[in-house]
């Protein structure tokens, strides 16, 4: 099985935050300038998944803190994150979503 996502899914105050990392950069402290992201496996968890439960999670969060290439190519890819709406943090890709509800 390909698992190289680290996922962790939690609810807060009526929203659903998922966070999601590359497997291989979980554990890790990203610094460039004034940004700093300690990935830490207690925020984007400890469990590793497929790109299927991983996508299908990008599905029914509301909220989502993705880093990694791995992570944020899929979500990319799925249609989650638009390119222009990436950082990068000591070449390391970072992105954020929120999704708003239609009226």
């Amino acid at each position: 099985m390909n698992e190289k996502i680290n996922m962790k899914i939690s609810s807060i105050n009526g929203e659903v935050l998922l966070a999601a990392a590359d497997s291989s950069i979980v554990g890790k402290v990203i610094r460039e300038g004034k940004l700093h992201l300690d990935i830490r496996s207690d925020f984007y968890g400890d469990i590793r998944v497929n790109d299927d439960t991983f996508v299908s999670s990008l599905g029914v969060c509301t909220i989502a803190n993705l880093v990694g290439e791995y992570v944020v190519k899929k979500a990319i890819e799925e249609g989650y994150v638009d390119p222009d709406n990436i950082i990068s943090i000591d070449n390391i890709p970072h992105a954020q979503f929120t999704k708003m509800p239609e009226s």
